[in-house]
């Protein structure tokens, strides 16, 4: 007698969930034929419109093609690869269509090769470009438009950048010696001991007066690796100095404190409007303000200029919100450029200037006489009413170039006649 297996809850639900599974396939199975289905008709709509026909010209469903279909494919396959190219291009070149300007340059070009092919003598190459380079700038008439190689750039960069890689200290040539004319705070030089009327004597071993002040400052900036050894003459001793260097900044604010009357009055002399300058005006003017003082003074004489952002914010800092600082005319739009910052000043401010205050300075000169109703001393400012763009190129060099006007609060246009002192 067989004995029957038993059958339990479990074993019915297994099944249960078994016939599930299965139904659910062919549903999925049937699903995925009918998709197809309707993919096939829509393929097969597609292939009638013009469209469908040029697309489907090297579809799978074909074994061989005729010549004109190969050819018009292969045309419209280059027409789309040189377009990608060209798009690619563009957007690598900034814009710039290359091939005007090759054809602009065409004569340029053919001047070269001329020179550089056939010329009997020595050709220095370098110095060819360099000189069309500065023609090209010079012909446009304008003395703010320039060209600068990569040396005078990087004299040009430290100086408007306010930072160089160094010790820190000024020095000059007097009766055949290199002899320190000032030590800047907190540098290499400072730290080391080294004073103002010290003598170079030598440093790393190089005689400091054979080698000039120039090479002598290119040595310390870009040559000189870890410690620098230098010998100097103090009260006719010699002392030996350890020196290295570091990013030194180039202070472009002084200060003092005059008191007459029983009023203490604020000097503040700003010598160009690098990138570190706003940052030391705030910080002395805030120490001015510690001691009490209940007016100001600020020095522009000869000052030539520096970053527009530079002089907008030291301007921000003493305007009351709102006042106009400047405006920007580029042909015949204006925009005016306003005090956004709650900061303000409320103490009579005073600027001096000469005929060597210009661009940034004549900014700020407009700026208290227009917007704050200070004063002017001195005499008319130099008058340059033009903003200029620099452009730096791969090797080094520059090229700046007038991009707009500036307008004074009032909307007057100071290029070549200045500003008027309120007290000469």
């Amino acid at each position: 007698m067989v004995k029957k297996k038993k059958i339990t809850i479990t074993d019915v639900n297994n099944q249960k969930i078994m016939e599930a599974k299965k139904v659910i396939k062919e549903q999925k199975e049937k699903i995925k034929l009918e998709k197809k289905a309707i993919w096939k008709k829509k393929r097969a709509k597609f292939k009638k419109t013009k469209l469908g026909k040029l697309c489907f010209w090297l579809s799978d469903d074909r074994d061989s093609y005729s010549f004109s279909e190969v050819f018009g494919v292969t045309i419209v396959s280059l027409i789309l690869g040189a377009f990608a190219c060209f798009s690619v291009f563009m957007i690598m070149s900034g814009g710039r269509n290359y091939f005007k300007m090759a054809k602009q340059l065409s004569k340029f070009y053919d001047v070269y090769d001329a020179i550089t092919s056939n010329y009997y003598g020595e050709i220095d190459k370098d110095e060819l470009i360099e000189s069309a380079i500065d023609g090209m700038v010079s012909s446009v008439g304008d003395v703010y438009t320039s060209y600068n190689d990569a040396k005078a750039t990087d004299s040009f960069n430290q100086l408007v950048n306010g930072t160089y890689e160094g010790i820190g200290c000024t020095i000059t040539l007097r009766d055949n010696q290199v002899v320190v004319v000032e030590v800047y705070d907190d540098t290499p030089a400072m730290k080391a001991g080294l004073k103002a009327n010290d003598i170079i004597k030598s440093v790393d071993g190089k005689n400091a007066s054979e080698l000039g002040v120039t090479e002598l400052s290119n040595y310390i900036k870009t040559e000189a690796n870890g410690k620098i050894k230098m010998v100097i003459v103090r009260d006719k001793e010699d002392k030996t100095l350890t020196l290295e260097r570091s990013k030194v900044e180039i202070p472009s604010v002084t200060s003092e404190i005059y008191e007459k009357n029983n009023k203490k009055i604020g000097f503040i002399r700003i010598d160009i409007f690098s990138s570190v300058t706003t940052k030391q005006f705030s910080k002395t003017l805030k120490e001015l303000e510690k001691n009490d003082i209940q007016g100001l003074v600020i020095d522009v004489r000869d000052n030539n200029g520096g970053y527009l952002t530079s002089v907008t914010d030291i301007v921000s800092s003493l305007l009351p919100k709102g006042k106009v600082i400047y405006q920007i005319q580029t042909d015949s739009k204006r925009k005016v450029t306003k005090d956004k910052t709650s900061e303000k000043r409320e103490y009579p401010i005073a600027v001096i200037t000469n005929g060597g205050s210009a661009s940034a300075s004549e900014i700020l000169v407009a700026s208290i006489k227009e917007s704050y109703d200070g004063f002017v001393v001195g005499t008319k400012t130099y008058g340059k009413g033009t903003v200029q763009q620099v452009k730096k190129l791969a090797d080094g060099s520059m090229v700046k170039y007038t991009v707009e006007n500036w307008l004074t609060p009032k909307g007057n246009w100071i290029n070549e006649k200045g500003i008027d002192p309120t007290d000469e």
